[in-house]
């Protein structure tokens, strides 16, 4: 069957369709819009910008939809609608506007379906899921290609962006609120010790395949190649961190979308990383949408 999944981020809205059968799939087409919805977020809320930002990018999807004379179609939201204070307000209006039935996932479903998206291209058994988002990071430990454990928390590329940098990348003083922010809310966290040291993390989200992008730019790495070892994550970390001309031009380079957010979600990438003592980093091709087709759509075939 013929399907398509939207998933309503926080940083951008993206459209995967599917060629879908019982256990296989294949992707035929898709997009991503930058909506940029956390930016819209006042007292706590999404305000009437954001929901209508969020309602012509679902427009657009519907648009390419039509064209591809795709009817079965699921649409879901993480963080962007489900960490603000007016949810019920804006799936109604998204729904009076578009048509479109958003479902918004919980954390650990976010955590799930991410890490069983990721699963289905990377090989890896035991090791620690990582996704960076533009308002949330779920990270999971998994062990014998199960979670062993999940969270979710409220700290993302695009909110620390917004929370804590003044310019367009950040200052010292910009460095410091971030690095508080992620201190409170990770740095009491248990499952830290929950395996052993020089494991692989297996990442999805902009931040990590921005990661990979620049690194492959830095040290010559071939094209097609999904993973960076620690020390090379280490050592780019610290060009971009210098948050100077040459570390701008280099992003501008390679994700000149995230020349504002891509700073920030690496702070979070290399403070998991330090804390967790991974011997590297593995980027999937696959990601929410692909765990979401997975454990609610396929089951249904």
């Amino acid at each position: 069957m013929k399907c398509g999944v939207i998933d309503i981020g926080s940083n951008s809205m993206r459209l995967t369709v599917y060629d879908a059968g019982k256990k296989t799939f294949r992707i035929l087409f898709k997009e991503k819009l930058m909506t940029s919805l956390a930016s819209y977020v006042e007292f706590g809320a999404l305000s009437p910008e954001g929901i209508e930002s969020a309602c012509g990018g679902l427009r657009e999807f519907r648009e390419r939809l039509d064209v591809l004379e795709i009817r079965d179609v699921c649409v879901f939201a993480t963080a962007s609608l489900r960490n603000i204070t007016n949810t019920e307000e804006a799936l109604n209006q998204i729904y009076e506007k578009t048509g479109f039935v958003v479902e918004v996932i919980s954390g650990y479903e976010e955590a799930l379906y991410g890490f069983t998206g990721a699963m289905c291209d990377v090989p890896v058994s035991d090791g620690i899921f990582t996704d960076i988002g533009g308002a949330s990071t779920e990270i999971s430990v998994f062990c014998g290609g199960k979670i062993r454990s999940a969270e979710s928390f409220p700290i993302g590329s695009l909110k620390l962006y917004r929370d804590c940098v003044r310019n367009i990348v950040p200052g010292k003083g910009s460095f410091k609120r971030i690095e508080d922010q992620i201190e409170g809310q990770l740095k009491d966290r248990k499952f830290f010790c929950q395996t052993d040291a020089g494991a692989q993390m297996v990442c999805i989200g902009g931040t990590a395949r921005a990661a990979v992008k620049l690194a492959g730019k830095i040290f010559n790495l071939p094209a097609e190649q999904n993973h960076i070892s620690k020390k090379q994550l280490d050592r780019l970390c610290a060009t971009l961190f210098k948050a100077d001309k040459a570390a701008c031009d280099l992003i501008l380079k390679a994700a000149p979308e995230r020349i504002h957010t891509l700073i920030p979600g690496m702070m979070i990438l290399k403070y998991v990383a330090d804390r967790f003592g991974i011997s590297g980093m593995i980027v999937s091709r696959y990601s929410v949408r692909e765990g979401y087709l997975c454990q609610k759509i396929q089951t249904e075939i």
